[in-house]
């Protein structure tokens, strides 16, 4: 298989959209008086994507089950694969009123450019969910199937796949998939999901990969049509489509789901963030958000978050490394 990224100088891209360090917080307060600031939540990508849908899910519990006493201000700071809102929440050292969610760039754009940080530079509240996702092709393409698709790509002798960061999950789970059908691969970035549909439907690109919870909608009306998904098994909503094993590609990666803080902030904010996210994957609407997005909960706190993140970083290296992406 061939495979080329349409990266044009995005890696010097991502090494320019990295606010300096600007030390966070002079006065964090202490543990009597936390939280009682205004929060801010940073979503490091656009609007309707999977991150954005769960950031914006979890400040909705948070708000109405009365978990946070102050207000929160949430506002996406999307550019450079997350590096753009990584990178402000990385400015904000020792600042404990500021928070942001992980998705599968928060451990590839490291691996691929030097933003200025790494997963190992925050403070790491737990996880809550891994995603999986479609591989999709435009509802009036004519494929119907994974074997019409795979047909196509070989036919056309290199197709072109849209998906959210540059090396990101979305771009791991491309480059698995063609290598096992046997076909070439454009894969071109995007910051947003709105982005990634339009150049879909408008026949700019040839495929897209993305989240159930982001694209289910185009799905039903018949806008795009889903050949495989990447999950253990089937969805109950697209009976139809096939998983990846079922077409011989065990293991493909999810997308990681969780809450992190900047850098060095109080232990008791990260023990109260701790405490609070507990309460809020017990609630009705959170499950209720898992089940209606697709979303595997699995849940990891603290220090068993950190190792997740540094084993799931390995094993993404690894596949980049094999995928000539590093």
């Amino acid at each position: 298989m061939r495979l080329r990224i349409a990266l044009a100088a995005v890696a010097s891209a991502v090494a320019l959209v990295v606010p300096a360090c600007s030390g966070g917080a002079t006065n964090a307060g202490s543990a009597e008086d936390y939280p009682s600031e205004t929060l801010d939540w940073t979503i490091a990508f656009g609007p309707g994507g999977g991150n954005d849908l769960m950031a914006r899910k979890l400040v909705q519990i948070i708000q109405e089950d009365g978990l946070y006493p102050e207000d929160i201000a949430v506002e996406n700071r999307e550019g450079g694969s997350g590096a753009t809102g990584w990178g402000y929440l990385l400015s904000q050292k020792g600042n404990p009123y500021n928070v942001s969610t992980t998705s599968g760039s928060f451990l590839t754009t490291p691996l691929q450019a030097d933003p200025g940080w790494t997963y190992a530079s925050f403070t790491h509240v737990g996880l809550l969910a891994t995603d999986d996702a479609l591989l999709l092709v435009n509802g009036g393409s004519g494929i119907e199937t994974f074997e019409d698709w795979v047909s196509y790509a070989k036919s056309k002798g290199t197709v072109v796949v849209g998906g959210i960061g540059t090396v990101n999950v979305d771009f791991i789970l491309s480059s698995l998939i063609a290598e096992h059908a046997g076909y070439d691969i454009e894969y071109v970035p995007y910051n947003e999901e709105g982005q990634v549909q339009t150049s879909l439907l408008s026949g700019a690109i040839d495929a897209m990969i993305s989240n159930p919870g982001s694209i289910l909608g185009q799905v039903e009306s018949g806008d795009m049509q889903p050949v495989l998904f990447t999950g253990n098994e089937r969805l109950a909503a697209l009976p139809d489509v096939p998983t990846g094993a079922e077409k011989g590609m065990a293991d493909l990666p999810s997308m990681p789901r969780g809450l992190i803080l900047p850098p060095e902030v109080p232990d008791y904010a990260k023990d109260w963030w701790i405490d609070t996210m507990k309460q809020v994957v017990e609630t009705e609407q959170w499950k209720s958000f898992l089940a209606d997005n697709y979303l595997t909960e699995e849940v990891k706190w603290g220090d068993d978050f950190t190792s997740y993140l540094e084993e799931t970083t390995a094993e993404f290296e690894q596949t980049l490394k094999e995928q000539g992406a590093l």
